[in-house]
């Protein structure tokens, strides 16, 4: 199941609760994707409450006499701009915004919620010649069977536990499944330290190594699947660097 959710909403339409207590968007959207778009236009207040259903794949309604929960195992989709005019580090276009107005613009997206989102992907305008090119691209029937044999690959490495893909991995499921080669920890180690990353944020790259580790049919998380998770937090480079200008 897919939901869109507007973010002129308020955050008991998200989560859910009311009198007689009913699932929020996030519960109706389990086992398949929310999407937010204009994710910085969101109050502050409702984006927060996602938090811990991420973390808990639950939501608890506690209510005087009793207490209700709703399932919350949904796939998080957002959009937004990188600066309030959206031209901020693009390559052709000057942004017009101020000095501290991408930061923030930015920071309406705190830095606990960006740290629950696995991937970051900055979207760059395709030239011309890029749509218009012969070459021939992978089909989508190649990359389905790739994700398959990664998804069988999981299924075999977490065979009679409760978890079910390596985004669901506890702390010792990380130590165990994701051993870096001494060139990999160096890697991770010069993005923590540059980025300035959490705790949390290097548990989300282990996770992220380990399933591009599994899309190239490897045992072993080798450094470029380490330095390929790192680029896929390019919001956390972005705020690094709007930071310092």
């Amino acid at each position: 199941m897919s939901t869109s959710f507007s973010y002129s909403a308020k955050d008991v339409a998200l989560v859910g609760g009311g009198g007689i207590p009913q699932p929020g968007e996030i519960s109706l959207a389990h086992n398949g994707v929310l999407f937010l778009d204009e994710l910085p236009e969101y109050k502050r207040s409702v984006l927060e409450v996602m938090r811990q259903p991420m973390e808990d794949r639950i939501v608890t309604i506690s209510r005087a006499k009793f207490t209700v929960d709703f399932p919350a195992g949904f796939m998080l989709v957002a959009a937004m701009n990188p600066c309030p005019c959206g031209y901020y580090n693009h390559p052709e276009k000057e942004c017009s915004c101020g000095p501290g107005l991408v930061q923030r613009y930015l920071n309406k997206v705190s830095g606990p919620l960006l740290d629950r989102i696995d991937l970051h992907v900055e979207v760059t305008p395709v030239k011309y010649e890029e749509l218009s090119s012969d070459l021939e691209q992978e089909g989508s029937l190649v990359i389905r069977e790739r994700v398959v044999q990664s998804r069988m690959i999981q299924a075999s490495r977490f065979a009679n536990t409760s978890v079910h893909s390596n985004a669901m991995m506890s702390s010792e499921l990380l130590r165990k499944h994701c051993v870096l080669e001494t060139s990999g920890k160096q890697i991770l180690k010069n993005a923590m330290e540059k980025l300035g990353l959490s705790a949390r944020a290097y548990d989300r790259i282990l996770k992220v190594s380990r399933t591009i580790a599994d899309l190239d049919s490897s045992e072993i998380i080798q450094a470029k699947h380490i330095g390929e998770a790192i680029q896929f937090r390019s919001l956390d480079k972005l705020m690094s660097t709007s930071t310092c200008s």
